[in-house]
């Protein structure tokens, strides 16, 4: 929550490898904890998002006025939830400071490129936050184990990205990484709802589906990921996500906790009059093309 005083930044300190927070089993990464407590109530879950949400209107604020720049990355398995938790976290708050950024398929220039090439073009400038969608850490992910990348680019992956963090973090980059982890089981729930969902069925690709038959490969490299890149300069951050509403809820508010900001929210302003009528006579309305109404039964 807003804080009367900001903290400076500490000072940064030799990134060393540390054990994962989380160590995740064959049948799923949920912390046996998560799956015992109650199901938040729906009336409970939207007044607790919409505080959340309230300080993170500050947070905008703050980041803007301070010129800060911030990086916070989500990653974790398909269906985790990390598309639901961005969207709770952008759909108050402005485009032009806090942007989503989820890169397609690189193209075949992007594939001779510096790998963190493409990635360096939306870092943010000065008072903005963007929001990765999936990052540079699909070369340890989904290229690893699908096939799309040599074993000798994985091990420069490991080489290179704990230096390319320390660089974004030297620069004064803020840099935040979020693991969304999800059991077999709920994962499995939730490609069914897709599939029985139009609405939803797009968020199916054939490489989500393929990724079912390869859970234990994913596991694996997991969990050399985290061995690499899980530092005490650039920490992972596990987010427990078997139960929707409490993922968003504790990502949220961790999110808010790990930058000191204050309440800089304008004072309530005064509705200035609107301009008199000067005598200027308008065209005719039936000069306008109007959009129909969309037909509803009985209304």
């Amino acid at each position: 929550m807003a804080k009367e005083k900001s903290k400076s930044a500490p000072k940064t300190e030799k990134a060393k490898p540390v054990k994962a927070k989380v160590v995740e089993q064959p049948a799923g990464e949920v912390a046996p904890h998560t799956a015992k407590m109650p199901e938040i109530p729906d009336k409970v879950y939207e007044k607790e998002l919409q505080k959340l949400q309230i300080e993170l209107v500050k947070l905008q604020g703050w980041i803007k006025e301070k010129g800060l720049r911030v990086v916070v990355l989500f990653e974790g398995r398909d269906a985790a939830g990390k598309g639901g938790t961005i969207k709770r976290i952008t759909e108050t708050l402005n485009p032009r400071i806090v942007r989503v950024v989820a890169l397609a398929t690189p193209t075949e220039r992007e594939k001779t490129q510096w790998y963190f090439q493409r990635y360096v073009a939306h870092l943010p400038a000065a008072g903005e936050m963007v929001l990765f969608d999936r990052s540079w850490y699909n070369r340890s992910g989904v290229e690893r184990v699908m096939g799309f990348c040599t074993q000798e680019q994985v091990e420069e992956f490991f080489r290179s990205v704990p230096e390319f963090e320390k660089m974004l973090i030297r620069s004064g980059i803020i840099l935040i990484k979020y693991w969304f982890s999800v059991s077999n089981e709920e994962q499995e729930h939730r490609f069914q709802a897709r599939m029985n969902d139009i609405t939803r069925r797009w968020k199916l690709s054939p490489m989500d589906l393929a990724s079912r038959s390869h859970w234990v490969e994913y596991s694996k490299a997991k969990d050399e990921m985290f061995r690499f890149t899980d530092t005490k300069q650039s920490p992972w951050y596990v987010v427990n996500a078997d139960d929707k509403k409490r993922a968003r809820l504790n990502c949220i508010s961790h999110l808010l906790s790990k930058i000191p900001y204050e309440d800089l929210t304008p004072e309530t302003m005064v509705l200035p009059p609107r301009q008199e009528d000067s005598g200027y006579v308008r065209p005719p309305m039936s000069d306008q093309t109007f959009v129909p109404d969309y037909p509803i039964p009985g209304y």
